[in-house]
């Protein structure tokens, strides 16, 4: 038995013990990205906060970097097919399973291209998305969705390609905020006033 398997099992072995847990773990594991959500959401504005063109462009990026990362996983994941747990071990506590492929876990990538984004943001949201991410990795592996495995590739994989993809990107990111605090959009990318032109002389 291999030690990813090994830690599975002393994993779904404490999700047996505890069933009081298993309606929070539950509801945490399939909508705890909503959490995520509003994390992205008090990036953006924080940024818009601090007038700091830097810090708006990691905001912006945050959210696409989720999506780039999620758009790398779903290749690797098909192209892997690992089955789940769930669907290939017996007699184990499962609370939610689906058929697609396990490695990586989508949830851990979306968590860890989400923290990895904010820490480019603000460190101190960053550590509480750490925190909630950690919570939701272990989650989907106490449901018997992942290997503990699945779970650390996942958030590997988000983090990198949201960091990675963020020096490309940043560039282009800049001139596009830079054009739009020309627009009446520039409400939403700073919160500080529009210049008011000098006079013209008389």
């Amino acid at each position: 038995m291999s030690l990813d398997t090994r830690i599975f099992y002393d994993i779904n072995d404490f999700s047996r013990h505890t069933p009081w847990l298993h309606p929070i773990v539950s509801g945490y594991a399939a909508y705890g990205v909503v959490l995520f959500a509003a994390l992205l959401l008090a990036g953006w504005w924080i940024a818009r906060a601090a007038a700091d063109p830097r810090r708006m462009v990691a905001a912006v990026w945050a959210p696409l970097g989720l999506l780039a990362a999620m758009a790398i996983s779903q290749p690797i994941a098909a192209a892997v097919d690992r089955t789940r747990p769930c669907n290939a071990l017996h007699d184990i506590v499962v609370l939610h399973c689906n058929t697609d492929g396990s490695l990586p876990s989508d949830h851990a990538v979306m968590v860890g291209a989400v923290t990895a984004g904010l820490w480019l943001v603000n460190r101190r949201l960053a550590l509480i998305s750490a925190l909630a991410a950690v919570v939701m990795v272990f989650a989907r592996v106490y449901i018997g969705a992942h290997y503990p495995l699945d779970v650390l590739a996942g958030l590997a994989l988000g983090a990198a390609v949201s960091l990675i993809g963020y020096l490309p990107a940043r560039p282009t990111l800049g001139w596009a905020l830079t054009f739009l605090t020309r627009t009446p959009l520039r409400v939403l990318i700073t919160a500080s006033p529009e210049p008011v032109p000098a006079p013209r002389a008389s």
